[in-house]
């Protein structure tokens, strides 16, 4: 390098051209651009050196003048057409007579800044460069054209971002294009899989470019700024993958459906039981009626039980669109927020419903009980039946509390819950009675019930319990394999040592923890705790997929017809149900907590009574209480000593829902009496 040459270097991610001016001790120079700044270079940091002639800043501007004329890109691909065909390598000055026929010193730099900036037609091999393959400039074009498609939705999308954010456009409208649509479900997927996330790299790349958090809770945040999520978003259904929707296949095959059923399989044998008076009961928010209850008195006097069950395989048959897509669900999952449905509530609270004053298609299954509560005598059909009333617990505590004359079937109904109860204690039932709840979300409002014992919800589980009896003798006598409830003997406490637990819910607590699981087989087996021989769920058809396939099962064979599910295929459908089923119940408890905690947290200022239940670890002082008024049940760490079964007055000192953690202080008596109006 001399005074006066004319050299490109490299600085930042651009390209220099200045004067050398002169040495910087051994290993440096001085050069100067045109604009008159000064740079401290390395001579090896030099890219290109043109040494013709001394060059003054006037020269310096005037020789970017000419090159202008000759930087055109196109330039450089109709270098490559001319070139790649041929093979080999050329040079900055031989590119510079190809092009411009001339390889003077302005050409030829144009050349070179041609070459050198390229990373599309030619690959440098020290001072020459080589044409790339057609192929592989193809591809890589197309590489440029996704780069640069994927730049603009970027964009756009931060576009869309800011228009939500300034509240200029809805999130719904914002995001309707396919791409910002992807872009926001990948932020989705990120907060619901966390490390389980497949493409979590791309995730994040994505949370950076946008100036999010690039963790769970702040993508979630930003979701919920956006208006795509609620902050009280269900991530437990969705990572459970809980459908919200059904599909527009299904809705397509319902519509029709609903105005046009298909022919009735069991029309010869349908009973018309519309004579008899015929109570629905259930809670005044449940929209799928499912069951019925009559009396009928018989000519010798005896009174025979009448549980009428929904009949929804009366529109659909085994593989068709709606029976698939219920096996998928498997059930209907109730969150305080409202109900995921097996079916769409168009059939399910409609035509397959019992609905009052209309002829309904059932299952009916007509029960003589032994003065004991022992069934004598069963029939099983399928029904046309007309409800006559539309119940509700409450309604059905009142009329059996003012004993109405002109309901005398009621009191009938409850009689023999009563008896068919005492029947099943007698050969051995494991009755446990805890407190239950019912968390309810409408809006903002969030409130939680206590479920107080009654005589109609008694008398309603008794009568399920009944028809469950009976459908699964029918399929032991005749060999139908179905969807059995199995309930393994558990090994109890000694007498003596439940005596020693308070009486109520802490002893209650401890014979729950002595239950195993009841299982589902295709073989008859005992449920212990039911202390039923043979058991089978019959009740809930619209509601629970197993009830659906016991349906198909017992109604082939009334009808005489080949069986929908052999036993290999009912094994096969078991453990598929049986799996998805696990996971919806998951997913109430988790939310049913969620909505708990929110509940405590916004009455974070009331005392509440909490009963101590039992020990998680005793030596940490670690438990479960179980807060009365609610009939919620939750873990706390003492910070003394207690008994079971002792009472606390407690106040919610932290609670943060979507982290599952709260935390009590216990409230002195003094200030309890100082609250208490």
């Amino acid at each position: 390098m001399e005074k006066g040459n004319l050299v490109e270097f490299r600085l930042d991610d651009g390209y220099v051209l200045a004067i050398a001016d002169r040495p910087e001790g051994k290993k440096y120079w001085i050069v100067i651009d045109d604009t008159g700044k000064s740079h401290t270079i390395r001579p090896k940091d030099v890219t290109y050196a043109i040494t013709d002639k001394p060059y003054s800043a006037a020269k310096v501007t005037a020789f970017k003048e000419e090159l202008e004329d000759f930087l055109d890109p196109e330039n450089l691909e109709v270098a490559w057409e001319l070139l790649v065909d041929e093979g080999g390598s050329t040079t900055a000055k031989k590119l510079a007579e190809v092009l411009f026929s001339d390889d003077g010193t302005v050409p030829s730099y144009a050349a070179h800044a041609l070459l050198s900036r390229d990373k599309l037609f030619f690959k440098q091999k020290g001072d020459r460069y080589e044409p790339r393959p057609r192929n592989q400039v193809a591809e890589m074009r197309h590489q440029q054209e996704k780069a640069q498609q994927r730049a603009q939705e970027q964009e756009g999308f931060l576009g869309a971002i800011a228009q939500v954010k300034a509240n200029a456009i809805s999130a719904e409208d914002a995001f309707a294009d396919p791409a910002y649509r992807q872009r926001i479900e990948l932020i989705e997927r990120f907060v619901v899989q966390g490390d389980d996330m497949n493409n979590r790299g791309a995730a994040l790349d994505l949370l950076k470019g946008i100036n999010c958090p690039a963790n769970e809770r702040g993508a979630f945040d930003f979701l919920v700024q956006l208006g795509v999520w609620s902050v009280h978003e269900n991530l437990y259904a969705r990572r459970a993958k809980l459908p919200s929707r059904f599909s527009a296949k299904v809705l397509d095959v319902v519509h029709p459906l609903a105005k046009n059923p298909p022919p009735d399989p069991d029309a010869e044998n349908r009973l018309d039981l519309t004579h008899l008076k015929l109570y629905t009961i259930d809670d005044e928010s449940t929209r799928e009626i499912d069951d019925g209850l009559s009396i009928e008195i018989l000519e010798d006097g005896r009174e025979r039980i009448w549980v009428h069950i929904a009949d929804p395989t009366r529109w659909l048959t085994p593989g068709d669109t709606l029976d698939l897509e219920a096996r998928r669900r498997v059930t209907t999952v109730y969150l305080p927020t409202g109900s995921v449905p097996m079916f769409p509530f168009e059939l399910a609270a409609g035509p397959m419903s019992l609905v009052q004053g209309e002829h309904c298609y059932a299952l009916s299954f007509a029960i003589v009980l032994s003065d004991d509560g022992a069934v004598e005598s069963y029939e099983i059909h399928p029904s046309t039946v007309k409800p006559t009333y539309r119940l509700t617990y409450d309604d059905v505590d009142e009329m059996l509390q003012l004993g109405i004359t002109a309901e005398s079937e009621l009191q009938s109904l409850a009689k023999w819950s009563k008896v068919r109860e005492q029947w099943r204690r007698a050969q051995g039932a494991i009755v446990i009675d805890m407190p239950e709840s019912s968390i309810k979300v409408k809006g903002d409002d969030v409130s939680v019930e206590l479920l107080e014992d009654s005589t109609s919800r008694y008398l309603v589980a008794e009568m399920m319990i009944l028809v469950g009896e009976v459908a699964a003798r029918y399929g032991q006598s005749n060999e139908i394999p179905l969807p059995f409830r199995a309930q393994p003997q558990p090994e109890l406490p000694p007498d003596e040592e439940l005596m020693l637990l308070p009486p109520g819910p802490v002893r209650a607590c401890a014979l729950r923890r002595c239950m195993p699981r009841s299982e589902t087989t295709i073989s008859p087996a005992r449920h212990a705790s039911l202390a039923l021989d043979f058991y089978t769920q019959a009740t809930s058809p619209i509601r629970r997929y197993n009830d659906l396939i016991t349906h198909f099962q017992i109604k082939a064979h009334l009808r005489g017809d080949e069986l929908p599910f052999s036993s290999q295929e009912m094994q096969e459908l078991l453990q598929m149900t049986g799996s998805t089923a696990y996971e919806a119940v998951l997913v109430e408890r988790q939310t049913n907590r969620y909505w708990a905690l929110e509940y405590l947290r916004r009455h974070s200022d009331e005392i509440w009574t909490a009963l101590v239940l039992r020990w998680i670890r005793e030596d940490e002082l670690f438990g479960s209480i179980l807060i009365e008024d609610l009939g919620l049940e939750l873990v706390m760490r003492f910070k003394r000593d207690v008994e079971l079964g002792d009472r606390l007055n407690l106040r919610v000192a932290y609670a943060d829902p979507r982290q599952d953690n709260i935390q009590f202080q216990e409230v002195a008596p003094e200030t309890v009496a100082a609250t208490t109006p």
